[in-house]
């Protein structure tokens, strides 16, 4: 599975932006979903994870109420729309597939995209 991430952009904090990651040869279908951010220094760090149906999804307490992960796998992509957008939400944004049944932890996916970067000024 091949993925594109795209959406990213520089804001100012209290905006809204929604990230979109794309599948090409394959579909998503068969997969678990995650977003993950990554700052310069700092580890890749789970933002959120939905499972192969839409039906299950999962936030990290710092973005849990701002950011909404969905997915459309007729389209084999996968969003996250990020309102209320802080300072500290600035970082590479990077989507990834995985075949496990949970998928909080980056050494848990398979496939990543090459990564967005979102900028949020204060």
């Amino acid at each position: 599975v091949q993925l594109q991430a795209s959406g990213g952009g520089l804001v100012q904090a209290g905006d809204s932006l929604r990230l979109s990651c794309t599948a090409s040869g394959r579909t998503i279908r068969g997969y678990r979903m995650g977003w993950f951010r990554q700052s310069p220094g700092k580890e890749r760090a789970f933002v959120a994870t939905i499972s192969r149906d839409g039906a299950g999804t999962y936030y990290s307490d710092s973005v849990k109420g701002r950011f909404t992960i969905s997915r459309d796998n007729a389209k084999s992509t996968v969003y996250l729309q990020m309102n209320s957008l802080k300072p500290e939400d600035t970082a590479v944004y990077y989507c990834g597939a995985t075949s496990n049944i949970v998928g909080t932890q980056a050494t848990q996916y398979y496939y990543w995209g090459q990564g967005t970067q979102v900028t949020v000024s204060s």
